[in-house]
């Protein structure tokens, strides 16, 4: 009997504290940092992994695939604010991603924003999906203050704004933003061209674009998104907020 109780015992302190409780991985809290993984990816030391919401910073080398520009600096960085530290988290509408991981804003004891500050220093890009969207507008803040002072990935050509006439197929898949002049608009605005790239809201994400100014055709705007590639050769990205594009001058 006492083996039983003991066996039991060693498996609730095994346990991590946030298991099995999804009502409290829910709750904004205080957990203090164990190990950075990557740029936007930490553990704590309850055993819970944590993913900064709204933002992705360069990947790090891995067995299967090769560092991206700027992702060893990047989880420095992260290294560098949060490590050993208590830290607060806030959430949005869905708390854990598809793999386990909780999704959250991080706060430093000093009010520190972590996700904006990796924005900030250059260290990440803005990549939000419905429906985490609450803080997207000051996500781009950072972003552009870091765009507009060139520092970190800013300055890698990986990262750099692309023209729709620079897309090559070795671009397939990754995430970028464009910029480029509206050729046509159609399907009520829901689509448009810059130059051979199709810009599209698909239907499932138009509600996210409440009070939108529709594109017109010589416009200049920034869009961002995945490039992808249809059966045909068309290439295209889908938006999912309306801060997926910006107008410029």
């Amino acid at each position: 009997m006492l083996r039983v109780l003991a066996l039991s015992l060693l498996c609730w302190i095994s346990t991590p504290a946030w298991a099995g409780s999804l009502s409290w991985v829910t709750q904004e809290r205080w957990v203090t940092v164990n190990r950075v993984i990557d740029g936007d990816t930490f553990t704590t030391r309850q055993g819970e992994k944590i993913r900064l919401l709204g933002i992705n910073a360069p990947e790090i080398r891995h067995e299967s695939s090769r560092a991206e520009p700027y992702g060893e600096t990047a989880k420095e960085t992260l290294t560098k604010l949060i490590t050993g530290k208590q830290v607060r988290l806030g959430f949005d509408q869905e708390t854990i991603d598809k793999y386990g991981r909780t999704l959250a804003h991080v706060y430093l004891r000093d009010g520190t924003w972590v996700n904006g500050e990796m924005l900030r220093l250059g260290s990440a890009f803005v990549y939000t999906f419905p429906p985490n969207v609450k803080s997207v507008e000051a996500l781009i803040g950072f972003e552009k203050q870091a765009m507009s002072n060139n520092i970190g990935i800013w300055q890698e050509k990986r990262w750099q704004v692309l023209k729709p006439t620079e897309l090559a197929l070795d671009l397939l898949g990754q995430f970028r933003l464009i910029e480029g002049e509206v050729k046509v608009s159609r399907s009520a605005n829901w689509a448009f061209y810059l130059g051979e790239l199709a810009v599209s809201v698909p239907k499932k994400y138009r509600a996210y674009f409440a009070n939108w100014r529709n594109v017109r055709s010589g416009e200049r705007v920034i869009v961002r998104g995945v490039l992808r590639m249809t059966k045909q050769g068309q290439w295209f990205v889908s938006l999912h907020t309306k801060s997926d594009i910006s107008y410029t001058k």
